[in-house]
């Protein structure tokens, strides 16, 4: 939308509207819902007697306090937040597959939803289960298949017959690792298949939906930009740009892109929505000429907003960022600036009402909203404090804003899931942002021309260039080091203290007040206590964990503000102790060689592996440690050290784990495999 014409007021803020106040008591029901795990029984019921409370108050409410009313609507909207969560959870649905999942192969018919992007290791998919043996049956599963086998090639809305056994996802087994298991829990989906040629086949004659005919029409799309003269690189930033596509891109330009702040740029978002939208509001301006010409033409954005939808695959990402700004044309059209807080509730509440309360969980959906209320807030401001008149300072300077009022909305958020900040955020927003508007402009006219086979190779050139003088701009901002800050600790409680700060500021900006003024100034103070109060906290304590490395060994050993790793491999524990030092607070690292024995509070921990196999007779050890598959005779060396637990980590054989474990089992002493339970903390104080 053109930056003159951005939504919002100064003299209001978003709290004055019944809208924003029910969306925000929608999103307490859904976290609610989240926390308490209710039935849909109760859910319901709490709804429906809330719901009549509401409709006897409203038929007396001259008789009775006037706020009566509003409390009463806001416990009806907790309550729908509750229901609406709980009819999204697979253990309240009698038809869900897992209610009737087994421990052996069972019989599966599915049908192939989205394909996922690929790693080194696998090609995943999200399916929808149809049947379970000869039960027919609902719920969303995750595929998963060795990226060299036969059945690469899935398309969307392919059907299989797989016979094998669902697993629940696992959850990280290393402490502060990201929790891919609750990710996809609010993704609706908590069990996996593995196929292989053996299990699985495609069966034929398969309906068609559409999302597989959006599947279909962007491989065509790509099959025909292919056969132009695009470089590999700038090819993969279009399909990305376009098409929603980043299976392409390399890991060196996603690098770039996310070093220089400006990831955002190559997922498809609430922000290419927008740009499109502000494109389709100037070019299809002359429609307001015709008679009924505002209806006709909001008409058209929203059929042409949904196209591209379509023409991007139907991502959840898309569907809601389109069904946000549909919501925003709709404001365009009412052009009263009231209306602009009012729209983005109501898409807001409809959103997650509608379309997936869990849509609240994830990351994307989190970004998009914080960055657009932010723009809607905080953009008038930042445009009252300087009106240069000069055309070219004017757009320089609404660019800056709209990308500062963005950036201020997503910092904690980003902040807290990525823990890192690019400096240089604002110098990459000025100088891609116009980039892509033309991008996504001119992108359009090239898959049109490419479709219909005309399209020149000139243009593909200037196009091509175009992309790679951004990609270039990209990588040379990414190269300045000095303005990246990474490993910034960042939890949930400051997460919510930086909003709170963050609001109270921008209130404070509206109108100027004393209470405002003292609110503002409380939550900096109760900010900068809470990080002194962690400072404070961690310097007194210590303790040492045994991560989970696959044929590796890493202990990790924190004492007040330093983490040191004994490990013999240090490249492959670098992730785990950049995710443990960043969660933990710690700052500075070091990196040792492993020791076969430590000592803690008098407590002896000692570490056998392939060379150190024997301990004397009646030696005192508290822990054994086992790694790299000793060979030891553990009957025999438990009844002469008699330890009080036996730990073994990823390092050993899975033959040896088995062997192991049935002999503590016997003697009954506690065995721990990191590669079943997960890390493990030694001593904590």
């Amino acid at each position: 939308m053109p930056l003159s014409r951005l939504p919002g007021s100064s003299d209001m803020h978003p709290l004055q509207f019944n809208t924003v106040k029910l969306s925000l008591c929608l999103i307490l029901g859904i976290l609610l819902g989240n926390l308490l795990q209710l039935s849909i029984f109760i859910s319901l019921i709490s709804t429906l007697f809330t719901l009549l409370l509401l409709g006897i108050v409203f038929r007396h409410q001259q008789k009775l306090p006037s706020w009566l009313f509003g409390v009463l609507a806001a416990c009806v909207t907790v309550c729908v937040g509750q229901l609406s969560f709980s009819l999204t959870q697979s253990k309240n649905f009698e038809h869900h597959y897992s209610h009737l999942l087994q421990s052996k192969n069972q019989s599966f018919i599915i049908k192939i939803r989205e394909i996922l992007k690929p790693n080194a290791y696998s090609q995943r998919f999200v399916a929808r289960v149809k049947f379970l043996d000869t039960a027919r049956v609902s719920g969303k599963i995750l595929l998963s298949m060795a990226p060299d086998t036969a059945n690469t090639q899935l398309k969307v809305d392919d059907e299989l017959m797989v016979f094998s056994t669902a697993t629940p996802i696992k959850a990280p087994l290393n402490p502060h690792q990201f929790n891919y298991k609750k990710y996809l829990s609010h993704l609706g989906i908590e069990h996996q298949l593995y196929l292989s040629p053996d299990n699985s086949f495609i069966t034929p004659n398969t309906s068609r939906s559409i999302f597989g005919v959006a599947a279909q029409l962007r491989q065509h799309i790509i099959k025909k930009l292919k056969k132009a003269a695009f470089g590999k690189e700038e090819l993969g930033v279009i399909q990305a740009l376009l098409l929603g596509q980043r299976h392409d891109i390399s890991p060196a330009t996603n690098t770039d892109y996310k070093d220089a702040g400006a990831y955002h740029i190559l997922a498809l978002s609430g922000l290419h929505i927008g740009i499109l939208l502000g494109l389709l509001h100037f070019l299809l301006s002359p429609l307001e000429f015709l008679p009924k010409g505002r209806t006709i033409k909001l008409a058209v954005i929203v059929l042409l907003l949904w196209g591209f939808a379509i023409l991007a695959g139907l991502s959840p990402s898309i569907l809601r960022a389109v069904t946000m700004f549909s919501f925003v044309a709709y404001a365009l059209y009412l052009n009263r600036p009231t209306s602009h807080f009012n729209i983005l509730a109501l898409s807001l509440f409809f959103i997650l009402l509608l379309l997936d309360p869990l849509l609240l969980f994830q990351v994307g959906f989190q970004l998009s909203y914080a960055a657009v209320f932010a723009i809607v807030l905080i953009f008038p401001l930042l445009q009252k404090l300087w009106a240069p008149k000069n055309y070219i300072i004017k757009k320089s300077w609404e660019l800056l804003s709209v990308s500062l009022a963005a950036q201020l909305g997503v910092f904690p958020i980003s902040l807290f899931y990525f823990h890192q900040f690019p400096g240089l955020f604002f110098v990459s927003s000025l100088i891609v942002l116009p980039f892509l508007t033309f991008i996504l402009g001119f992108g359009i006219l090239v898959i049109v021309l490419a479709l219909s086979n005309s399209l020149p190779p000139v243009v593909v050139a200037f196009y091509d260039s175009v992309i790679w003088a951004m990609n270039s701009t990209i990588g040379y901002l990414a190269q300045q080091e000095g303005f990246l800050f990474r490993n910034i600790p960042f939890d949930t409680v400051q997460l919510f203290l930086s909003y709170a700060i963050i609001l109270t500021l921008v209130l404070l900006l509206i109108k100027t007040s004393y209470k405002k003024t003292l609110l503002f100034l409380g939550f900096i103070l109760c900010f900068q206590f809470y990080i002194l109060a962690k400072q404070h906290h961690s310097k007194s304590r210590e303790s040492l964990t045994i991560g989970h490395l696959s044929r590796n060994t890493a202990l990790l050993h924190r004492r007040g503000s330093k983490l040191t790793i004994f490990t013999n491999h240090p490249p492959a524990t670098q992730r785990i102790a950049s995710d443990y030092a960043i969660a933990q607070h710690t700052r500075e690292l070091e990196y040792l060689p492993l020791r076969n024995s430590y000592t803690i509070e008098g407590e002896r921990i000692v570490v056998m592996d392939s060379v150190y196999n024997t301990l004397p007779k009646n030696y005192k050890v508290t822990t054994l440690v086992l790694t790299h598959s000793p060979k030891i005779n553990l009957d025999r060396l438990l009844d002469w050290v008699q330890p009080k637990t036996i730990i073994a980590d990823g390092s050993n054989y899975k033959s040896y784990i088995k062997r192991w474990k049935a002999s503590c089992r016997a003697k009954k002493i506690p065995f721990h495999y990191t590669g079943e339970k997960g890390a493990f903390d030694f001593f904590v104080r």
